[in-house]
């Protein structure tokens, strides 16, 4: 071939359409210390992966244990709330995790229910007495004249305050609005939980709609902050939150994650990078071994009795009985130590160029993360605990580095757009379970993934896969499975096909 000679075309094949990501490292369980076993035990009997039941019990301890101290940081003290975000496909054992988790805190809320409708019914009673007689106190005082005080006027002023409601028992709430859960917090409990283990509805429902979002962000990240909620209505008046905590513990299934990660609010607003955020890789079609070791059970009875006795202690408050004063949990000399060491670690990562750049925010609140996770592993085992010790520091910084490696992998994952994934899905379809060479927009519709099974978003579909170069346009009319077709594509499956 002469230097004149043009080049002939090589065709480069199939592009990808994302980046692989890689799969994320194995849960460090010897790290959970107390919370080890029953994170074995619920991983025994449901197959799902570690992290999963280990997300429901780092979550459901924190629960317990947010409204009894804040633990000092490098920065002051912090609450010992934990904000969880776990990502799984449907069928990965999420609900049986968290139910197994779960069950002394709903044993809990079931018991307190029907003092509840006791305490309620007594009080309704009592309250009615109080209103009537105040009424007619207050006409008896109006009727009398003004230069002499009525036996009226003093028998009002000896009433006392007017009976309280008894609280609302319930120590969780599943898809609230922002404005629902300061509802919650006004009359019942003030440490409460954030629990789903379909989040799908919250983080696609109203409190995290277009209207809504970043009040609701801007909310959740106060409260996680251990900070106070001021809440100003026309109708209602202006009430202030204060001592309120929160945990959270949110499952969902990667198509509803995607659009949160990729947000650019709820990144740039820091409410992401307060979530322990673990997507493990699946055990869908490995979980074959038949029954569960005898003792597991036990372990989550044993569990759920720690669980229930924490939740009945009496949490330190002020006068208010609905706002907290948590005590202050310090670090032991040897655990501040290693904390600073971990944030010098995490600290350089973060320049230009480093390897925690892209996730800052993440990054800049893994130290307290570390705390807060070693908090809660110390108060779990001991309301009383005296300090944190140097061995339960080690294992929240090496919790706390399994979630900034998390954070760091799914970082890609939370820039694919929604029809990119959803082609991505259909060419893993294609190339490993479709039998055939060409393919037709309605055989996506008919066999393909359920995602996919409207025209539209298989035709969307199919068209990025073309543009991409796994798909080639077949010219209208070409014969496929026997007849002419207006739309039809042929399957790129090697490197070297064109």
């Amino acid at each position: 071939m002469s230097a004149l000679e043009p080049i002939p075309f090589q065709p480069e094949g199939p592009q990808p359409l994302m980046r692989e990501i890689p799969c994320g490292q194995p849960f460090p369980v010897d790290a959970l210390g107390p919370l080890k076993a029953v994170v074995e035990a619920v991983q025994d009997i449901s197959q799902a992966p570690f992290a999963i039941a280990a997300q429901s019990a780092l979550s459901v301890a924190s629960l317990a244990v947010q409204g009894f101290a804040d633990v000092e940081t490098l920065g002051g003290d912090a609450p010992c709330s934990l904000f969880c975000l776990t990502i799984a496909e449907s069928g990965e054992r999420k609900s049986t995790c968290d139910r197994l988790m779960i069950g002394g805190l709903r044993e809990y809320e079931r018991t307190r229910g029907i003092e509840h409708l006791k305490a309620y019914s007594e009080w309704e009673k009592v309250h009615k007495i109080w209103a009537e007689k105040r009424k007619r106190l207050i006409t008896e005082a109006a009727g009398s004249k003004a230069d002499k005080a009525s036996t009226a006027e003093i028998e009002l002023l000896d009433m006392g305050p007017e009976p309280k409601e008894p609280l609302y028992p319930n120590v969780t709430a599943m898809e609230p609005t922002f404005e629902g859960l300061l509802k919650l917090y006004q009359v019942g409990r003030p440490s409460l939980g954030l629990f789903s283990d379909e989040a799908g509805g919250f983080i696609g429902g109203h409190a995290m709609n277009s209207d809504n979002r970043l009040k609701t962000m801007a909310g959740l990240s106060r409260l996680w902050n251990g900070e106070a909620i001021d809440r100003t209505r026309a109708g209602d008046g202006a009430t202030i939150f204060r001592g309120r905590r929160l945990a959270a513990n949110l499952m969902v299934q990667p198509v509803a994650a995607r659009p949160l990660l990729s947000d650019p609010e709820a990144s740039g607003q820091g409410f992401l990078a307060r979530f322990l955020i673990s997507e493990p890789q699946s055990h869908i079609g490995l979980r074959l071994r038949r029954g569960f070791n005898d003792g597991s059970k036990e372990i989550i009875s044993r569990f759920s009795d720690r669980l229930q006795q924490i939740l009945n202690s009496p949490m330190p408050t002020s006068e208010n009985p609905q706002e907290l004063a948590p005590i202050h949990l310090p670090l032991s000399g040897p655990a501040k130590e290693l904390l600073w060491r971990y944030h010098e670690y995490v600290e350089k990562r973060q320049g230009t160029g480093q390897e925690f750049e892209q996730i800052r925010a993440y990054a800049s609140k893994a130290t307290e993360q570390a705390a807060r996770i070693a908090a809660v592993l110390t108060l779990w085992e001991n309301l009383n605990a005296p300090e944190i010790s140097a061995l339960v520091m080690g294992h929240g910084i090496t919790l706390s580095q399994y979630y900034l490696s998390e954070a760091k992998r799914l970082a890609d994952a939370g820039a694919i757009s929604a029809e990119t994934d959803k082609a991505e899905v259909l060419r893993k379809w294609i190339l490993e379970s479709w039998p055939h060479d060409e393919i037709i927009p309605s055989d996506v519709v008919q066999y393909g993934p359920n995602q996919l099974r409207e025209s539209p978003t298989a035709k969307a579909a199919l068209t990025i896969l073309q543009k991409h170069g796994w798909l080639v346009r077949l010219p209208q009319g070409a014969v496929v499975q026997g007849k002419a077709r207006k739309e039809a594509y042929r399957i790129v499956r090697a490197q070297h096909e064109v």
